[in-house]
């Protein structure tokens, strides 16, 4: 690598690192950011406590005491087999937090790696990987979820990697861009002319110049991962009964709901404040990365 090219990828991490430092003073500056970091925080906790804080077992059935309204010892109510609302609710969480965050680790690698690949090398490569990923996109994400899951069957992993595969192409479209522009910059093309491998060049001058606008993807995905999951579980394509998800919850609630509207109301809430959460998240790490909009707060 010539001299000239060292000195220009040693700016380009100085101004990283102080672009990392402005970045995290914006996020925390910005109140709505710090609401939903608060929000994903609690739902996390709740998630990870679920079998210390939750009153009841969420499996045990007490069709005594079904359909009860809410009360000191319920404070939701129980459903139509007698289980406890709340308990249910906090373990439903465990479902959404693991499915929306797993799945959309695995589609943010691959979709990236995809997308480095269709820029970095061109051809071929970039049109067999560009028009499978038009194909993808081609369907809504539910449509896709539902025929992997029609072909997979249910269960967790299977939610998984239908989650996945609907995000894998919204990174690829989302990484192949700014690829495009930044193999053409010097210091790549100093790296490329002395010999370094491949995936070094893309591990090393290309992934961490994307990185920052991948994790702002990634961030707005996973509320989307958890709404979609919610749906697959609404229409009975999630995790098997009698495992709580909150998708579940409000399809068996709403049976009931002129009588106990609770059974329906609590996940959908549950639902709503979980994806307002990451949003706002999202919404703030993607404000405080850009330069413009950071330059306001």
């Amino acid at each position: 690598m010539s001299t000239t090219a060292v000195d220009l990828e040693a700016e380009r991490r100085t101004a990283s690192r102080r672009n990392r430092t402005l970045a995290w003073r914006a996020f925390r500056r910005n109140r709505l950011s710090v609401v939903g970091a608060v929000i994903m925080l609690l739902v996390a906790l709740a998630a990870l406590l679920a079998p210390v804080i939750s009153p009841y077992d969420p499996l045990i059935q007490d069709v005594v005491n079904k359909l009860e309204p809410p009360s000191a010892e319920h404070w939701l109510g129980t459903d139509e087999f007698g289980r406890d609302v709340l308990s249910r609710l906090i373990h439903g969480a465990q479902i959404s937090l693991l499915v929306g965050i797993i799945s959309v680790a695995i589609g943010a690698i691959v979709g990236s790696f995809l997308g480095m690949m269709a820029g970095y090398f061109g051809g071929r490569i970039e049109t067999f990987i560009m028009r499978l990923v038009d194909v993808l996109m081609a369907f809504p994400d539910l449509i896709t979820g539902m025929i992997v899951l029609a072909v997979l069957g249910g269960g967790l992993g299977n939610m998984v990697i239908a989650i996945a595969i609907t995000i894998v192409p919204q990174f690829a479209r989302f990484a192949h861009a700014p690829t495009l522009g930044i193999q053409g910059a010097e210091f790549v093309q100093g790296a490329v002319v002395s010999g370094a491998r491949d995936g070094w060049v893309l591990r090393r001058h290309i992934f961490p110049n994307i990185r920052g606008e991948l994790i702002v993807l990634a961030s707005l995905w996973t509320a989307s991962a958890i709404r979609l999951e919610a749906n697959l579980s609404f229409i009975g394509l999630g995790v098997s009964p009698p495992t709580p998800t909150w998708g579940q919850m409000i399809r068996d609630g709403l049976v009931d709901l002129s009588t106990n509207p609770q059974l329906a109301l609590a996940p959908g809430l549950a639902l709503l404040v979980t994806v307002l959460g990451f949003n706002l998240i999202g919404d703030g790490v993607r404000d405080s990365l850009d330069p413009r909009t950071r330059s306001k707060r």
